[in-house]
């Protein structure tokens, strides 16, 4: 099993700007990677870390432990960040930390059906005790106009309408290797030469979908922004173009208004109320060497936003 290794760790540490004695939120808690890294630099500070997952809870509990008392573990959808809190009776932080990217537990683990490299049942819930919705449910009885919308609106895929052709015609799909069997048998030879996994993009798209990925994040989000003290940090790590884009809408909507257009074509400075600002016009990505040593990093991008 590849050891796993925090995706942008030295610069969310960094763009958190973190203080020893703040209140932060790890939403995507994961095998604890950036929790502990976290957790290392408060001193009397305390850090909640968010999963649904339980495996991912039971892993990074222990590792945690080792680098501090002062962190909990709330078990539930950081789509509910704002009420998981609330139980805890924090109702501002100092820095909320998001990596969008699926934990290797998650992965490795071939029951989970989230990889096209292991044959398991065809299932990538990320919530297995509250989400009754599975990707075989989703390839075996949605139609096939609406498993192209889903291929084609969540993954970018050119060949959605070929492949759920295919998917309908040979379902019922019980396992990810069937799946990735009707995918390289519907796509060219041309396609199937190239670099990176033929399935990838099918997979990624029902993963999104059966978890309802999108509209968790924009609501987890919004919550997120008016949960923070002034000063206080929000830092995202992308993985595809789908989080960017609603990224970008989200931090734009907060930064930018009309009038601020407006007024920076005026030869006089005009102050503005607005509430958020962008700490980097341009996403960071990972460095070279991040890139040879952890493979997961290639598609990462990182977005940082500060309450005023």
């Amino acid at each position: 099993m590849e050891k796993h290794k925090p995706v942008l760790l030295d610069e969310a540490i960094k763009y958190l700007k973190l203080k020893p004695d703040g209140v932060y939120v790890d939403c995507t808690l994961g095998r604890g990677g950036h929790a502990s890294a976290i957790l290392s630099h408060l001193k009397d500070g305390v850090l909640y870390a968010i999963d649904q997952d339980l495996t991912a809870i039971e892993e990074s509990q222990a590792k945690l432990s080792q680098t501090g008392k002062n962190f909990h573990i709330l078990n539930g959808n950081f789509s509910n960040i704002a009420s998981l809190l609330a139980l805890e009776n924090i109702f501002a932080v100092d820095g909320i930390l998001y990596d969008l990217g699926v934990s290797s537990p998650q992965f490795d683990v071939a029951q989970r059906g989230f990889s096209y490299r292991f044959d398991g049942p065809l299932d990538m819930r990320m919530d297995t005790t509250n989400n009754k919705l599975t990707a075989a449910d989703v390839l075996n009885h949605k139609t096939q106009e609406e498993l192209a919308q889903i291929f084609w609106q969540y993954a970018d895929e050119k060949f959605a309408k070929q492949i759920a052709a295919a998917i309908v015609k040979t379902r019922p799909l019980n396992t990810t290797f069937q799946l990735v069997d009707v995918i390289k048998k519907t796509l060219p030879a041309k396609v199937l030469s190239q670099k990176g996994h033929p399935a990838k993009k099918v997979f990624q798209a029902l993963r999104i979908y059966v978890n309802d990925e999108i509209n968790v994040l924009q609501s987890s989000i919004e919550q997120s922004l008016k949960l923070l003290k002034p000063g206080g940090r929000i830092v995202v790590i992308t993985f595809h173009s789908l989080e960017e884009k609603h990224i970008k809408q989200i931090f734009k909507a907060v930064t930018i208004k009309e009038i601020d257009a407006i007024a920076q074509k005026l030869p006089i400075t005009i102050p503005t109320d607005k509430e958020y600002e962008l700490v980097i016009r341009k996403p960071i990505t990972p460095s070279s060497l991040e890139l040879e040593n952890n493979n997961r990093a290639h598609s990462a991008k990182m977005w940082v936003i500060e309450k005023k």
